[in-house]
């Protein structure tokens, strides 16, 4: 399909996605109307206006750039005035959510794979893949993709569907989270202190007020940014170092205990972490790490939304459509469900949530368009567990379901 840019115009895609952030930031802290949608959901109505009317790809390396580089960046970007008391605290309360949300998504795969199967060719494979992608991320999915081998046609109609579910499952996930009837069952504290302690003198919104000016000296720019880029260059090295070092195994324990040590997002959160707790004063100082690491995720929330194309979802996946939405919907009421049961809050409820079908990139995303800034580092370590285990719940599910389909 033409579009008006094209795929290797890499200037005109940047200039696009930077001018669609900063014009969902911009309106987000100018308007209050803009205070019931967030700016993270207009940079995604934004990406998916833009390639559903030709104007953009769906495909270009330059969102490559921004997944493989902008992303990892924002990371330490965002936790380097972590309180890292406050992140063992609400860990642990996380995880045990994270993997109710897991075996939530087997349900709902093995829910939608019963009602689907009669229609849908390769359901079964497409059920152990999107199990893996909805407990852990892409990287699973590639995974599970390479050893169960899908049809190439099967494949990329899946991949269309995921994609346009991710940019639903956003704005789903964030509508709930901002529903006053949704708050006042589950809580929101987290929403509650971001809403008290803004002072609101001259600002228009609770955004601008979030963000108000502070003084910021480019020595407080250029180390953060230096320091984000070396945090990134020792994680990911330090990874595929330990990759090539330690290798795989056949016992199912030191496979699991390998693949937590080589990866590389969880190697990025505990390197960032410990860079933070030796070097705590002078984190504490440094100004303007987060307004730059959230500027990042914008950027990334307008990637996200660019493949979720409509056309494509109608002429090649509309009942995979059904069964990705399926499973997503049934992940989130398990959990909101089991949330309730055991006092889970709503912003721990969408989190866990978004790790297990977005992964803790995007979780952590989510937690900070939202300004609850003590779950971003928790989400980031807990969502990293879906890496490990997603490859598991995905043989399983694909296990399971080849012998109902028998």
């Amino acid at each position: 399909m033409e579009t008006l840019i094209k795929a290797d115009d890499h200037l005109a895609l940047w200039a696009f996605i930077m001018v669609a952030a900063t014009a969902a930031i911009c309106i987000e802290q100018r308007y209050k109307w803009a205070s019931k949608i967030p700016g993270a959901v207009m940079a995604l109505l934004f990406a998916i206006a833009a390639s559903n009317l030709h104007i953009i790809p769906t495909d270009a390396p330059t969102y490559d750039i921004v997944w493989g580089y902008i992303v990892p960046m924002a990371v330490p970007l965002l936790l380097f005035k972590t309180n890292l008391q406050s992140i063992v605290k609400e860990s642990w309360r996380l995880l045990l959510l994270f993997l109710m949300s897991s075996i939530a998504t087997m349900v709902g795969t093995v829910v939608a794979f019963t009602t689907l199967r009669h229609y849908i060719p390769e359901l079964d494979k497409v059920s152990g893949m999107i199990s893996a992608s909805y407990t852990g991320g892409g990287v699973n999915y590639a995974a599970m993709a390479a050893k169960l081998e899908p049809s190439q046609s099967i494949n990329a109609a899946t991949i269309v569907a995921d994609n346009m579910m991710m940019a639903c499952y956003f704005l789903v996930l964030i509508g709930l989270s901002a529903t006053p009837l949704i708050r006042r069952i589950w809580g929101s504290p987290h929403t509650d202190e971001v809403e008290k302690n803004p002072d609101m003198s001259n600002a228009k919104t609770l955004s601008e007020a979030f963000w108000k000016p502070k003084p910021i000296a480019l020595k407080d720019i250029a180390i953060s940014l230096a320091s984000a880029m070396v945090i990134v260059l020792i994680s990911f090295k330090l990874s595929a170092f330990l990759k090539d070092i330690l290798g795989s195994s056949d016992n199912i324990v030191m496979n699991l205990l390998i693949s937590l040590i080589t990866d590389k997002y969880l190697l990025l959160t505990t390197i960032t972490f410990i860079m933070v707790s030796i070097f705590k004063n002078s984190f504490e100082k440094l100004n303007g790490s987060q307004e730059l690491g959230t500027y990042c995720i914008y950027l990334f929330f307008v990637v996200i939304g660019i493949p979720a194309s409509i056309g494509l979802i109608v002429t090649k996946a509309p009942l995979l459509f059904v069964f990705v939405f399926m499973v997503a919907i049934i992940n989130l009421a398990i959990t909101m469900g089991v949330g309730k049961l055991f006092k889970f809050n709503i912003e721990e409820v969408m989190l866990a949530c978004n790790a297990n079908i977005g992964g803790p990139t995007t979780a952590a995303a989510l937690a900070i368009s939202k300004g609850w800034t003590k779950l971003v580092g928790p989400i980031m370590v807990i969502g990293t567990v879906g890496y490990v285990i997603g490859n598991y719940v995905g043989t399983i599910v694909y296990f399971i379901v080849t012998q109902i389909g028998m």
